[in-house]
């Protein structure tokens, strides 16, 4: 069973979200394109218009057409994936939405500029990675020296 489904991924999405996603995954298709980056990217955008469909920042901007999203919704959308999922989670999706923009803007020259231009990438924290004590550390290096070598 195929990963990508765009019928079922698309299922609640409004219709001119879902025609731009299908000529999207053509086009990413037809560059050879693994099944599970499309995936990865189209579920990001999907979930962009998921959220933008009930938490539209911008009331000016009509968030059912992804040619008219701002700065301000992919923001919010990015804040809103760090508070429910994680920071490198928003930063998948940054990245799969900056290549949906450009997308858009230079093969497609539906918008002149992309919403992601200006929009910082999630930084994830930085995770510590635990070092042995320098007691520790001491005592295999003592254990090391000399040339008898004791087996159990």
């Amino acid at each position: 069973m195929p990963l990508l489904d765009l019928d079922t991924l698309t299922a609640d999405v409004s219709h001119i979200w879902v025609g731009f996603l299908r000529d999207w995954d053509r086009s990413l298709r037809s560059a050879n394109y693994p099944e599970t980056t499309r995936y990865n990217y189209l579920l990001a955008a999907v979930q962009l218009a998921r959220f933008l469909a009930e938490h539209s920042p911008d009331p000016d901007a009509d968030a059912e057409d992804p040619t008219e999203i701002t700065k301000a919704h992919v923001e919010s959308f990015q804040a809103w994936m760090i508070e429910t999922r994680s920071a490198a989670t928003a930063l998948n999706k940054h990245k799969g939405l900056q290549q949906f923009f450009k997308w858009l803007m230079l093969d497609e020259e539906e918008i002149d500029r992309s919403p992601m231009e200006r929009v910082r990438q999630p930084r994830p924290p930085k995770k510590l990675i635990p070092v042995i004590p320098d007691d520790d550390t001491s005592r295999v290096l003592k254990t090391c020296k000399g040339k008898e070598r004791h087996r159990p």
